[in-house]
């Protein structure tokens, strides 16, 4: 009777205990993380100098959506790809400016790229000698240690004498700086838009004898330039100048450098494994048939827990710093169903970031129809800042353009009504649009004067989104004018300013 009490109570317990198992079994697939640790790092970077020509050549529109638009964009890319290299923002036209020196800090970087704009310059035309000295010298005096590069911008329209130009290209050679030329523009004569702040067109560039300014890529000379530097050039036509320059940058020696991080929310999967292995080795030895059943089945679970908390290959390549690769398996990965909406989602806001307008749409316009709230407000969300942000680069297509992020942030709104962000960006697009043209021969509603409206929950009256816009546009034109006080434009020898 006693043996049979032993079997009974070992008959109550393996149930308890691979209950027990399979409870933590749940909590690792789960993949909890917590805590930090500190990781010693090794990083190797490099010194690079981007320089954007910013004479009025560059805004010809004979590039998508203009020669300085499509150079900024690459140049956004380019940052984000060389994330953790050292990098200087350099813009010229008639004399070259330093924006940033060589700084690990890329948000600063894309804070000036986003400011760029011709009346930056205090002198117009173009000097491609100035640029290329005041890149050598900021990479000389650079501390670090590590290669050295400078990617230039530019449409060759460069007035300056062709012989310094490339003198100062030789010195970057024999400084040991790898040159990198990136055409912008094509090659038959263009004529260079004037645009008022809102992006609409007011005249055409013209010369002291009123004829219209053209411009054109002049290939002779950034191919001279190049040449003299023992460099590359990137032509103007090629898809995806970021990529090739970064291709080039890959090859050079960067300099190693050691540090230490501390890295947030470590994996912690296997303490549960751990405990539960511990249990069912206990069962095991009391007894062994059914306890090794459970062993067979917690490794099968560890291992999916495991997948679980494993990287995907899009994030994996965000992680390498090849963006372009990273969207291109995001887009993979949602197109063979794992993790579609995420996976739609992340390609499609990765490719916002990178200016791809069109497969952003795509793929946010899938991860739009997700059954998921929050990704489908954050795909909603992005769709309007994409037309929106489109909306400023197309002049053309812009009442079309605004009229969409309007409508997709009023269908973000529908699921976050308390969207602060969405509602800030909701009211510029209605500000920009005029209000509509009543119809003849049909009566108008008396007005009447306007009453304060009460604060909704989380929100803002009307009155006080129009307060926040007023401040906002009194700023931005005190800004343009300051600009314009101290906008000095000197024409040189021949009287150009572009």
């Amino acid at each position: 009777s006693e043996a049979l009490g032993r079997m009974a109570r070992r008959g109550r317990v393996a149930p308890l205990v691979l209950a027990v198992v399979a409870g933590l079994a749940m909590l690792g697939v789960a993949g909890p993380r917590w805590g930090s640790a500190d990781v010693d790092t090794e990083t190797r970077a490099l010194n690079l100098v981007v320089a954007i020509d910013i004479s009025r050549s560059m805004l010809a529109e004979d590039a998508t959506p203009s020669r300085l638009t499509r150079a900024v964009r690459e140049s956004r890319r380019l940052v984000q790809d060389v994330r953790g290299d050292r990098v200087a923002l350099l813009a010229f036209a008639g004399r070259s400016y330093i924006l940033t020196p060589l700084t690990l800090d890329d948000g600063a970087v894309m804070l000036q790229l986003d400011a760029l704009d011709p009346d930056v310059a205090s002198e117009g035309g173009t000097d491609l000698n100035s640029v290329l000295r005041q890149g050598r010298e900021l990479l000389a005096a650079a501390s670090e240690g590590g290669a050295r590069a400078m990617v230039l911008f530019t449409d060759g329209e460069g007035h300056d004498s062709l012989l310094t130009a490339l003198a100062a290209a030789r010195e970057l050679r024999d400084a040991g700086v790898t040159l990198i030329v990136v055409g912008e523009g094509g090659v038959r004569p263009a004529r260079i838009p004037l645009r008022d702040a809102s992006g609409a067109l007011i005249e055409y560039k013209k010369d002291a004898a009123g004829d219209d300014v053209v411009t054109q890529r002049h290939d002779e000379i950034l191919r001279s330039i190049a040449d003299a530097a023992e460099g590359i050039l990137v032509p103007a036509d090629f898809p995806d100048q970021a990529g090739a320059v970064w291709k080039t940058l890959a090859t050079l020696d960067r300099d190693p450098a050691k540090g230490r991080r501390t890295e947030d929310l470590i994996p912690r999967a296997w303490v549960f494994a751990l405990v539960g292995f511990a249990l069912l080795w206990l069962q095991a030895i009391r007894r062994h048939g059914p306890a090794l059943i459970g062993v067979v089945l917690a490794l099968v679970l560890s291992a999916t827990g495991a997948e679980a908390q494993r990287p995907v290959p899009g994030g994996q390549r965000l992680a390498a710093h090849d963006s372009t690769r990273a969207v291109t398996a995001f887009l993979g990965a949602a197109k063979s169903g794992r993790a579609a909406d995420t996976s739609w989602y992340n390609g499609g806001a990765l490719a916002l970031a990178l200016g791809r307008f069109d497969l952003a749409g795509e793929a946010l316009g899938a991860a739009a129809n997700s059954l998921d709230p929050t990704v489908r407000f954050q795909a909603l969300y992005n769709l309007g800042l994409a037309a929106l942000t489109e909306a400023r680069r197309d002049s053309s297509r812009r009442a079309n353009l605004e009229d969409e992020a309007g409508r997709r942030f009023r269908e973000a709104l529908l699921l976050e009504p308390t969207s602060m962000d969405a509602k800030w960006n909701l009211e510029l697009v209605s500000r920009r649009r005029p209000p509509p043209s009543p119809q003849p021969n049909q009566p108008q509603p008396r007005r009447s004067p306007p009453t304060p409206s009460p604060p909704s929950a989380g929100g803002m009256t009307p009155n006080e989104a129009d307060q926040i816009l007023r401040s906002v546009e009194r700023t931005e034109q005190a800004v343009r004018n300051d600009q314009l006080r101290r906008r000095r434009v000197a024409k040189g020898a021949a009287g150009k300013d572009w």
